[in-house]
């Protein structure tokens, strides 16, 4: 499982991550909340809300803020 999600909460981040069909992909997304299983977020890549689970998600990388 990956690092602790918990702390992007309120940010974005992109994501490498690995479907039910074992497609692999890169998204934007924003995060909305997170638990032990699932992370709940805005997919910026289709512009709808999803939820990931924390198990599929193979790499994360902060996006910076920009004021």
């Amino acid at each position: 499982m990956i690092a602790n999600v918990n702390k992007y909460i309120g940010r974005t981040i992109e994501i490498i991550y690995q479907d039910g069909r074992d497609q692999i992909t890169q998204r934007r997304i924003h995060v909305y909340a997170a638990n032990h299983r699932y992370v709940k977020a805005k997919c910026l890549t289709s512009c709808s809300p999803r939820l990931f689970l924390r198990t599929r998600i193979l790499a994360i990388k902060p996006v910076k803020d920009y004021a």
